[in-house]
């Protein structure tokens, strides 16, 4: 097998991680419920995870670093927290998710939220100052993708911010957290969320929102937090105000394991290692006719997803064929981001998509640029 779907979730995990999840199912866990030591323990292997990330991230108060389920509730957490309006505005790039477009089309649609998006210039990448020309006095939110989990595109997250100045981002870096240096959001970022089972090498079933000082979100959801029990009013301090019900302890151990893994081997030597991949794959596929990749062809302008169209196939047809002739596993169709593939120009059929990690190797994409080469030529 040759697994190219790290945008998905990353494979194979560092062995720590499979460990640490074990030995957090092997132990009681109700962590900040109970004052038994196994209470406890739990609560310091939740601790440690909200240590890692934070050092990771640049996060200078890890109490404001909150658990989620995954990325998707995280960013809910976010937009709905907020208390958006009928008549508010909102901004968003072109190139979301459906974790961030689905919840903006709701708000629109029900609650009479103005949504508008950014579009793309002629290389294919968003314009920060596109957001500044696009403000509005009813704006209250900014939403940006990090970078695209169809073409791998980077949106300059650092310039949007600068462009929509007090207004609050939000940033989805689903596909950037631990795949590169990311040390200093915690000195100017709104609100970050972000997903375990990604770049961070941790398990599914885990994430996080960072909510910096001064910015304060209603909850979600409310329920049991193991502090001021005697109130039926969720707690207003963090973490515990967005942390209702018991946390998936096991599943933070081993994010927090994934973490450590990514601070010993360094998120920039992460990155190096995944660009060379990426760049060894696109210049193998330059010369090849009636292929078609998608995204910015610069290496400092993306990371490690590349998505693409070969004339002749669909994206299924092709992705079942390089794993049935070659075993190479990738993911076709819209990668849940239909309004991306709508400004790319490859909607409704959408693309195949190869996304390398850490552990995959040079041989590998070699594998893969050769038999791309053979599908093409079949099929014209």
């Amino acid at each position: 097998m040759i697994y190219f779907d790290n945008a998905a979730t990353s494979f194979p995990k560092p062995p720590e991680v499979a460990a640490a999840v074990a030995a957090g199912l092997a132990a009681p866990a109700s962590p900040g419920r109970s004052g038994h030591a196994a209470s406890l323990n739990a609560s310091r292997t939740i601790h440690q995870a909200r240590k890692a990330l934070s050092k990771l991230l640049g996060f200078r108060d890890n109490g404001r670093l909150v658990f989620t389920a995954n990325i998707t509730w995280a960013l809910n957490m976010a937009m709905d927290g907020l208390r958006l309006q009928a008549g508010d505005h909102v901004l968003s790039t072109c190139l979301e998710h459906n974790s961030v477009a689905r919840p903006l089309a709701r708000l629109a649609a029900e609650g009479g939220v103005e949504w508008e998006t950014v579009p793309l210039d002629r290389q294919g990448l968003i314009d920060p100052a596109e957001f500044r020309r696009r403000l509005k006095p009813s704006t209250r939110l900014a939403v940006a993708i990090h970078a695209s989990n169809v073409t791998g595109a980077l949106v300059d997250i650092r310039r949007v911010k600068e462009a929509v100045g007090e207004i609050p981002l939000l940033i989805d870096t689903a596909q950037t957290a631990g795949a590169m240096d990311l040390g200093d959001l915690g000195q100017w970022a709104d609100l970050v969320a972000l997903t375990g089972h990604k770049g961070l090498m941790g398990p599914t079933g885990t994430g996080g929102l960072w909510v910096r000082p001064g910015l304060e979100l209603r909850p979600l959801a409310v329920g049991g937090t193991g502090s001021r029990s005697e109130s039926l009013e969720q707690p207003d301090f963090l973490p515990d105000a967005l942390e209702a019900g018991t946390a998936n302890t096991h599943g933070l151990a081993g994010l927090a394991a994934g973490v450590e893994f990514v601070l010993r081997t360094g998120a920039e030597v992460i990155r190096e290692h995944e660009l060379a991949l990426t760049s060894a794959f696109i210049e193998g596929l330059r010369e090849v006719p009636h292929i078609a990749v998608l995204g910015p062809p610069e290496r400092e302008r993306r990371v490690a997803t590349t998505s693409l169209v070969v004339e002749g196939w669909s994206s299924s047809d092709l992705a079942a064929a390089l794993e049935r002739e070659y075993g190479i596993m990738t993911r076709a169709g819209l990668h849940c981001a239909p309004l991306a593939h709508r400004a790319l120009g490859s909607f409704p059929g959408g693309a195949t998509r190869f996304s390398f990690g850490f552990f995959n190797v040079m041989e590998e994409v070699e594998t893969a640029v050769r038999a791309l080469t053979e599908l093409a030529r079949r099929k014209n």
